[in-house]
């Protein structure tokens, strides 16, 4: 949790550079605006990737690996009887 901060400031300011380029409406626009949306739904989801998932994904591994060396810890216990 000590990087969320920094993360989050990262991707509002590229957030919020991007935002004038997706809503104007001048001359060349027509070029930035498909280069800008896919910038912004990519941050997003890789925001939400970084901030949720990886973390609930080493949780559970964390907790597998626990399981597993409890397992064998039990099997060793048995073979030693």
């Amino acid at each position: 949790m000590q990087r969320l901060r920094p993360k989050l400031m990262t991707v509002a300011v590229v957030m919020l550079s991007l935002a004038p380029i997706l809503w104007e409406s001048g001359i060349g626009s027509d070029v930035m605006k498909p280069i800008a949306a896919p910038i912004v739904g990519g941050m997003i989801t890789s925001t939400i990737h970084v901030l949720i998932l990886v973390p609930v994904f080493f949780a559970i591994m964390k907790e597998r690996a626990k399981d597993q060396k409890r397992y064998q810890g039990q099997c060793e216990q048995v073979r030693s009887q």
